[in-house]
């Protein structure tokens, strides 16, 4: 059967049937396109165990056009998509290499850049001001902090959907699972500030100034029927958490996810447990979770120096 076809129906799958993102889909689009036009194949019984260890070493020994190689966890997206659509083949009975038979390589492990107790709190305090545009800045990096959200899940949120009186609300996640999150005194109150200055009817909990608001009630905007106008992008949050780190005087480069793994490493921290952490961050496995381990590698390390130095002093 031709490969082509498949690839577009696994595509197909991938939206439907699994729910993936746009975001997603598009991805695996493309590192499916670069192995087949690398491959030069026509038909899905020609992935070989030998063509797929050719595309590795094609992609280990590539490099762009300033001469930089592709990183390790680039590399394993491929390999990661090949694999998943050498599943969606085997499904469909359709003859092709085994997909356990491709493995995944090992990746370096990640560091997470996060900020401490008192930087969130700078950046935090950085958003002042009574105007609608403050409120919504600041209620926005609470919110970000408060609930470990992802900026996907941040724009996505309908004010409707946010019960203040319980601190908590329900958010679409990757693969649209749907978790609980919860929110902190603090969020809640600067949630309610802003709320209470809005006088839109748009259903989208962040949205943009009232310059925007003025053209979304004019005629023309009427005309167009969009109703999602106002609703902030994830580009529009990048920029309001940038502007406020650089504000807060914070040197370190700060996007939307450097919040949410402040939020994962203050649990930590505190003694949360790392199921508990997994949970609330939405991750499918616990191994995702485990980048934050070096919190608690450095509590165990303190606790070692602490309590095991003392019993060997007092031995001395």
């Amino acid at each position: 059967m031709d490969v082509a076809k498949l690839k577009t129906e696994f595509l197909e799958h991938l939206e439907v049937e699994r729910g993936r993102s746009q975001k997603t889909i598009s991805n695996y689009d493309h590192y499916l396109s670069v192995f087949l036009d690398w491959a030069k194949i026509k038909k899905a019984e020609e992935i070989t165990d030998n063509l797929v260890r050719g595309f590795r070493i094609f992609l280990n020994r590539f490099e762009d056009r300033n001469g930089k190689p592709l990183k390790k966890v680039t590399q394993n997206y491929y390999v990661i998509a090949i694999r998943s659509f050498l599943k969606f083949l085997a499904k469909r009975d359709v003859k092709a290499l085994q997909a356990e038979k491709v493995d995944v390589g090992k990746s370096p492990e990640r560091e997470v850049d996060f900020l401490d107790n008192l930087e969130v709190e700078r950046m935090i305090e950085a958003a002042t001001g009574t105007g609608l545009k403050s409120l919504r800045d600041r209620a926005i990096l609470e919110l970000l902090f408060s609930a470990g959200l992802r900026v996907s899940e941040l724009v996505s949120i309908n004010r409707d959907k946010i019960y203040l009186k319980t601190q908590e609300m329900s958010v679409r996640g990757k693969g649209s699972k749907i978790r609980v999150v919860f929110i902190s005194d603090t969020a809640g109150q600067s949630i309610a500030r802003y709320l209470e200055k809005r006088r839109d009817i748009d259903p989208a909990l962040f949205v943009r100034d009232s310059k925007s608001m003025e053209k979304f009630k004019s005629k023309d905007a009427s005309k167009n029927g969009n109703n999602d106008d106002l609703r902030l992008t994830p580009r529009s949050i990048q920029r309001i958490v940038k502007y406020y780190a650089k504000k807060a005087g914070i040197m370190k480069d700060v996007h939307p996810h450097t919040l949410r793994h402040s939020f994962a490493t203050d649990l930590l921290a505190n003694g949360a447990d790392i199921r508990s952490v997994q949970s609330m961050l939405g991750h499918s496995s616990i191994t995702t979770t485990q980048i934050y381990t070096h919190v608690t590698n450095q509590q165990l390390k303190e606790v070692h120096k602490a309590f095991h130095a003392r019993r060997r002093n007092k031995k001395a």
